[in-house]
């Protein structure tokens, strides 16, 4: 009934705007319309295990906690609340996941002995985004004891203006049956949020102690508390705070010989009153379930529990025919035990989305020192950073984003965000878009983007303070172009989901199936575009002219700033081996194929919303790159692209680290199929010797001095961004006519292979995605549930096996 109703209303509203507006605005504006309200609640407090808000700055958000209570030495240790590596997880996440409906997620919690179930849907109707819930489930794993006791707490509070209360009558043994509370805000209108009972199947802790009369476990304990929105984000250390209270006036009560049991004593006050943030515990004795609902009060009728049983079916139906279609795993990967991999990759690459909102410091002092004009400039640009005279707090902004890995880096990274989303624009295009223009939004007047950011104290909590100041003279790659160029190529092939049954599929794809709003979305975007462009070439410039280089061109090339003597951390190769020691004169491989990658994507942009004399300039700048490259970068006697330095005579020289920096033209499209540096290229590649391995391409050639030394992040490592670019590159070399065709055709296979079956292989043994694997091993390593470009993976996974005649065909 509810969601006849409110297809009823749209119809009656539609018929009244066509005739005002005309059918194809309304559609677009209805689209957009409700492609807001399906993303306006989610998960998006991606660094706890589960924590819902809404797309609003300073709103409703919520949280949940659990423990074991077993014992009273290990409760305070084993509490769950933000995702931590090494915390006696045996792997979690989201077994499925779509962003407009919702999904499962399977936390196995082995430390605490059981497995938590996070079933999360959204439910339509009303004009304030719609209603969700949430039904919470926990089986104990086959280790527990007979009687597992878990406590876990579900807390909701009110930052800003707004208010949120509970609405049962105060009792001092506890609420029984369902937990109420009333909220309103200018944003969400009113609402009601409910923690229910659950089924009479639950089972709670029985009275072994006299304590229990005065707080009875088979009833639901609530406490209310007024908190500073500033420190709401700390809602566990505010839980210990409180309970820490009531476990010494019990204590004090009954005293060391008669204390009551753990589960007894480790509970919050019975304490219902005014607040803005309220926690609600519930203790259990073995398997539990009970629902979280949020019910908007604009929406036609409340939400149940039925209604969210229908929808987590709904929801699960929705995401298997979706990905069976968009996403599927081709041979040999299409057997079935691939399938729950697959799956869970994307479902939280898309599950760590997250909406942040807060300051963030930043250097603005533009000192001298950070032009690095000098020799040794590195020293005095550390003596400049170690003033911060500038350094200050901008904002607040906000981003909505997806994350690295939920653990430890769940914040938003710009070159990150960029290979995140090309299988997600499979997927959603429209979200795509979404995220892309809040990236580019939090551009300043000069074009630049922090490379990383961290908004917010909760986000800093995760985050050396010697890495929290951004500086506007650093850069990354500027991976966000790559979703230009995806969309282009859909929308050149032509909208690829006109007959799914997708009822969604029209906000998903509205910009695929309607050219005109994708040409409008990159028209109003293309102001920014174009001032980031040249920011670029402003700010990274390298020097051809003051060491008398010969080049095609006498302004294309480039340079990294914010390097020191171990270090490139604006490049994202950090401590991959660069000339020694830095100098002025640098120029750098992968920043000038970058350059060359973005400017042919404005070049696509330009002449795709009508900028011809702009298409014209970037085709000049595009030759000259791609010129360029060759001219200064190619060594002739090594055979691979390097990047160039000083010397003491003050010669431009070659300086040779073999590795990913000496393929990135290659990465980044700039070879064409009959260029004769790409035998090289592919040597180089192919090689055991050099940068082949049975789990993929490693990060340095096995022939460098510097293989597996210092730090060893990008010195032998494989990571999965720059094989899925491989691979990639492979297959469009694959289906170009020229001399080493069947050669790329060869080595695509092999290494979409080798990469899939080893992230299969360690997630398999080890329950988690990770950040880099072991080129030796294959091990998995760095940060655990690296659920960011490593669900490359999964794009990986759905390109063709070109061994296999007819099955080639475009991927974009």
């Amino acid at each position: 009934m509810l969601q006849l109703w409110r297809l009823s209303a749209l119809a009656v509203f539609l018929c009244w705007l066509q005739l005002a507006l005309g059918e194809d605005q309304v559609v677009l504006s209805e689209n957009a319309k409700l492609s807001n309200e399906t993303l306006l609640w989610g998960p998006y407090r991606p660094n706890l295990y589960f924590g819902v808000r809404p797309r609003i700055p300073k709103s409703l958000t919520t949280g949940l906690l659990w423990t074991k209570v077993d014992s009273f030495t290990e409760v305070q240790n084993n509490f769950r609340h933000t995702c931590e590596q090494h915390e006696g997880m045996a792997g979690y996440g989201w077994d499925e996941y779509d962003v407009r409906l919702g999904g499962r997620q399977t936390i196995h919690d082995a430390g605490n002995m059981v497995d938590i179930t996070t079933e999360f849907v959204k439910i339509p109707g009303g004009s304030h985004g719609g209603s969700w819930g949430v039904r919470v489930k926990g089986t104990p794993r086959e280790n527990a004891p007979e009687h597992l006791i878990t406590s876990i707490v579900f807390y909701a509070a009110m930052e800003g203006f707004g208010s949120l209360q509970v609405s049962n009558e105060e009792d001092e043994l506890g609420v029984e049956g369902t937990v109420k509370m009333e909220g309103s805000s200018n944003e969400l209108g009113e609402f009601t949020l409910e923690v229910t009972d659950g089924p009479e199947t639950n089972v709670h802790p029985p009275a072994t102690h006299k304590s229990y009369a005065s707080k009875p476990l088979d009833r639901t304990i609530v406490a209310s508390l007024q908190i500073e929105d500033a420190n709401i984000w700390q809602a566990k250390a505010l839980l210990f705070q409180h309970m820490k209270t009531e476990i010494e006036e019990m204590i004090s009560l009954y005293g060391n010989e008669n204390t009551p049991p753990p589960w007894q004593i480790f509970t919050i006050a019975n304490n219902i009153r005014e607040g803005n943030m309220h926690f609600v515990q519930k203790v259990f004795d073995g398997a539990f379930e009970f629902d979280i609902v949020f019910s908007s009060g604009s929406a036609p009728e409340p939400v149940t529990s039925d209604a969210i049983s229908q929808a987590i079916k709904s929801a699960t139906k929705s995401f298997s025919d979706r990905f069976s279609k968009v996403l599927a795993p081709k041979a040999p990967f299409d057997k079935s035990k691939y399938q729950a991999f697959a799956r869970s990759m994307f479902s939280n690459l898309i599950g760590g989305i997250g909406y942040f909102y807060g300051d963030a410091i930043v250097d603005r002092s533009y000192a001298p020192e950070y032009e690095e004009e000098n020799e040794g400039f590195w020293e005095e640009t550390a003596e400049a950073r170690q003033r911060q005279g500038a350094v200050k707090l901008e904002g607040p902004a906000e981003l909505y984003t997806s994350i690295p890995s939920r653990p430890f880096f769940p914040r938003g990274f710009l070159w990150d965000e960029g290979f995140h989303l090309i299988p997600v624009a499979d997927w959603d295009m429209d979200l795509t878009l979404d995220i892309v223009k809040s990236w580019f939004s939090l551009m300043d007047e000069d074009g630049w983007i922090g490379r990383e950011q961290i908004l917010g104290p909760e986000a800093r909590s995760k985050v050396p303070p010697e890495f929290q100041v951004q500086y506007p003279h650093y850069a990354n790659p500027p991976t966000l172009f790559l979703i230009f160029d995806a969309l282009i190529d859909k929308l050149q092939k032509g909208a690829l989901f006109k007959d799914s049954t997708d009822p969604l599929e029209s906000i998903r794809s509205a910009h695929l199936q309607n050219p005109d709003n994708a040409k409008d979305y990159l028209r109003n975007l293309y102001p920014l575009l174009k001032r980031h462009y040249f920011w670029f070439r402003k700010t990274q410039w390298g020097d051809i002219k003051s060491y008398d280089r010969e080049a095609f061109s006498t302004k294309e090339a480039y340079r990294w700033r914010g390097r020191t003597q171990t270090h490139v951390l604006p490049s994202g190769l950090d401590d991959y081996p660069r000339p020694q020691p830095p100098h002025p004169g640098e120029l750098h491989t992968d920043l000038v194929s970058w350059m060359g990658m973005m400017t042919r994507s404005m070049r696509r942009i330009a002449e795709t919303i009508g900028e011809t004399d702009d298409a014209k300039e970037y085709q000049g700048y595009e030759t000259a790159i791609i010129r360029n490259i060759d001219d200064l970068h190619w060594d002739q006697k090594a055979q691979t692209y390097c990047d160039a330095t000083i010397d003491d005579y003050e010669e431009s020289v070659h300086v040779c680290h073999k590795g990913y920096i000496s393929i990135f033209p290659f990465l980044t499209g700039l070879l064409p199929a009959d260029s004769p540096r790409l035998g090289a290229v592919l040597d180089l590649i192919s090689d055991p010797e050099e940068m082949w391995s049975p789990y993929g391409l490693t990060s340095l050639s096995k022939s460098s001095p510097n293989y597996g030394t210092g730090e060893n992040y990008w010195r032998s490592p494989v990571w999965m961004n720059i094989n899925y670019l491989a691979v990639k590159a492979l297959l469009d070399l694959s289906r170009s006519t020229g001399p080493h065709q069947q050669r790329a055709a060869k080595l695509y296979t092999s290494l979409r292979k080798n990469l899939v079956e080893n992230v299969f292989k360690e997630w398999e043994r080890t329950g988690f995605a990770w950040e880099q694997y072991n080129p030796e091993t294959g091990e998995g390593q760095r940060t655990q549930h690296f659920t960011g470009w490593t669900s490359l993976v999964v794009k990986i996974m759905a390109m063709p096996d070109i061994q296999k005649r007819g099955e080639i065909k475009d991927e974009l």
